[in-house]
């Protein structure tokens, strides 16, 4: 794909609802030219004409009757089949597992705050990552069976954090959290969890937690090396 320019162009399917931290944190992380759509708002791209495809997280679920829901995996499922490499996060990772053949269910609790995650093989999205790693999570949902074909990268006694199929991955964790999001974010979970786990959580949103963390956001310079590759035509 020829554009007279090195930088790439990547499509970031936001499920977020219009969360603010969702796109500046993906703005940081990602070193591209981010097509944004926001995709609970019914807006999709109407093509295939990028390098890549990112989907963020969502407090949805992907099994829920909304109109956005569905058109969002068919075209996920889509970009797949055209060979574009898709990086899903969270609930992109859901979306990802879904469009591809895979199995979500509701967990019936959260699993949220840095917890210890590790690795099952290797695999060039994780490069340069521990064997055990530590991560932010927050989800009630969880991808319960692989798509066929998918390689699991990543578990922990929650279930699932990473797979790969093709030139496809999904990671349940947030790679792209700054402290600020982690803790606004728990917060928002006033209702669903208790002021205890709440205080909990936030108590372990240390430095030295998000420190440890942060070696997971190599993850995105590993996505977009691997993007230029197959836009130079290598094997991949």
């Amino acid at each position: 794909m020829s554009r007279g320019s090195d930088r790439l162009r990547i499509a970031l399917l936001d499920a977020s609802h219009g969360a603010e931290h969702t796109r500046r944190n993906f703005r940081r992380e990602l070193d591209a030219d981010l097509v944004e759509f926001d995709v609970t708002d019914a807006d999709r791209p109407s093509g295939f004409d990028f390098d890549a495809v990112v989907v963020t997280g969502s407090r949805a679920s992907v099994y829920w009757d909304r109109d956005w829901i569905r058109p969002l995996v068919d075209y996920v499922a889509a970009a797949h089949d055209r060979g574009l490499p898709i990086l899903g996060v969270c609930y992109g990772h859901q979306v990802l597992a879904s469009a591809l053949g895979g199995r979500v269910a509701s967990m019936g609790e959260y699993e949220i705050g840095y917890r210890t995650i590790s690795r099952t093989g290797d695999d060039e999205l994780l490069a340069g990552v521990d064997d055990e790693f530590v991560a932010f999570t927050t989800h009630s949902d969880a991808v319960t069976e692989l798509p066929p074909d998918a390689e699991l990268l990543a578990e922990n006694d929650y279930g699932i954090h990473a797979f790969r199929r093709g030139r496809a991955w999904g990671v349940q964790f947030h790679p792209e959290y700054d402290r600020d999001t982690a803790v606004e974010v728990t917060r928002g979970k006033e209702g669903d969890l208790t002021d205890a786990r709440i205080q909990s959580v936030i108590d372990g949103i240390t430095e030295e937690n998000y420190a440890a963390a942060r070696r997971t956001k190599r993850l995105f310079d590993n996505f977009t090396d691997y993007v230029r590759r197959v836009r130079a035509g290598a094997p991949a």
